[in-house]
């Protein structure tokens, strides 16, 4: 059977100070057709990425409601993980073909965590591509669960035709389907069951985001030699192409023309479910070379969220230079810290930052290196940045307006 993920209880009662008076009263009003029901989510891990730390707050939030939430991860191996990336990254615009092989590899691991899985949910929410196929692998999916939804958080603008092609099947089984932003369906609509939109979400009390004094993050830069008292740029997420890790290290070169002390942190987790990363680590490193101001950092150091806390804290500015972002949890998590945030023009990244307001959005290596150079020598503007951001995380994007979006999702299923 699929496994399921353990997670420490958490109380909605105390996400109040967070929110505007009476949100956690409204949640739980939506939460009353709710009490009870059975809810069931399935992604591909519970290690790293965005989808599991969302899952460690939202299930037991669920449950603070009064709703029996659990969460389970499929089983794959290399070959599937593989398969997966690749179908990520034709989803997200790389022409990449689905060969025939690949397809049985995908469909056997979809029959194989089919037949693992056990019934009586009332609603089953599936994340991403990796495990889209189960419904359509069971031989009554109404058994295993009443209701199912399958939530997608990439950036499906320049999605691969073909490969679409090949999902709409499977998605065609869900009764609805949620997506990061609408216009990512824009086209695609017709193919699928009733879309809604969920903006992912940060939990402000996680060990990423709690508050740190200043004397833990002090240790912390030191303890993997980084100066906290000269310039520190910072970028949160995978080693990946689509992060554009290079494009990074040529903007902090451009911009240590005019910092000197400037000082570059590149930190990552590195995911079983993607193999990619391993290779793109090494190609970066090479990238980076001999500088002794770059700090290409991972759990396979230690680093965990505490140290990813201390890391964005300990910024004068934080960077999310993607090329295609589905959302990006890091530029949401900086600005909460208040921290100035340039982050590339694109996808999820755009309804986070406002340009001007409380970050900068750029398009290239040279406008990401002027933008550092001029948050960098304005003091005020930084700080004023960092006010904006915060506060626009607040009313958007924290795990509350998540789970009120999932909340009234759920009841609206109920009433079809």
């Amino acid at each position: 059977m699929l496994v399921s993920v353990p997670t420490s209880a958490k109380s909605l009662s105390e996400y109040e100070f967070f929110v505007d008076p009476g949100d956690i009263d409204d949640l739980h009003k939506l939460a009353d057709k709710l009490h009870g029901k059975k809810v069931l989510h399935i992604n591909a891990t519970a290690v790293v990425g965005g989808v599991s730390e969302m899952l460690y707050t939202n299930v037991p939030l669920m449950q603070s409601a009064g709703i029996d939430a659990d969460w389970k991860v499929i089983h794959g191996s290399d070959d599937f993980y593989n398969v997966t990336k690749i179908m990520h990254n034709s989803l997200q615009g790389m022409d990449i073909p689905l060969t025939n092989q690949m397809k049985s590899i995908y469909e056997y691991y979809q029959k194989m965590n089919a037949d693992m899985m056990e019934g009586g949910y009332d609603f089953v929410i599936v994340h991403d591509p990796q495990p889209a196929g189960l419904p359509t692998f069971l031989k009554d999916h109404r058994k295993i669960g009443k209701h199912w939804i399958w939530r997608c958080h990439l950036d499906l603008t320049n999605l691969n035709r073909s490969l679409w092609a090949y999902l709409i099947p499977f998605l065609s089984e869900y009764d609805a389907n949620i997506f990061t932003m609408a216009h990512y369906v824009d086209g695609h609509i017709d193919d699928l069951p009733p879309c809604y939109v969920i903006p992912p979400s940060i939990d402000p009390l996680s060990p990423k985001n709690m508050p740190l004094d200043d004397a833990s993050v002090y240790r912390t830069l030191k303890k993997y030699k980084i100066d906290p008292d000269k310039p520190i740029i910072t970028q949160v997420s995978r080693f990946d192409p689509w992060k554009d890790p290079l494009g990074v290290i040529d903007a902090y070169r451009l911009a240590k023309k005019e910092i000197p002390d400037l000082q570059l942190i590149l930190a990552a987790s590195m995911a079983t479910d993607d193999p990619e990363s391993w290779h793109y680590y090494e190609k970066t490193a090479r990238h980076a070379g001999e500088d002794s101001d770059i700090f290409l950092l991972s759990n396979l150091q230690g680093v965990g969220n505490l140290e990813i806390n201390a890391f964005q804290r300990g910024s004068d500015i934080v960077v999310q230079k993607s090329i295609q972002e589905g959302f990006g949890l890091t530029v949401a998590e900086a600005l909460w810290k208040e921290k100035p945030v340039i982050g590339g023009n694109v996808g999820g990244i755009t309804i986070q930052i406002d340009d001007g307001v409380n970050g900068y959005l750029v398009d290239s290596v040279e406008d990401c290196a002027k933008r550092i150079i001029d948050i960098y020598k304005d003091g005020d503007r930084a700080t004023k940045f960092g006010i904006e951001g915060k506060e626009k995380v607040r009313q958007r994007f924290l795990s509350t307006v998540e789970l009120k979006s999932y909340f009234q999702i759920f009841n609206d299923l109920l009433e079809d």
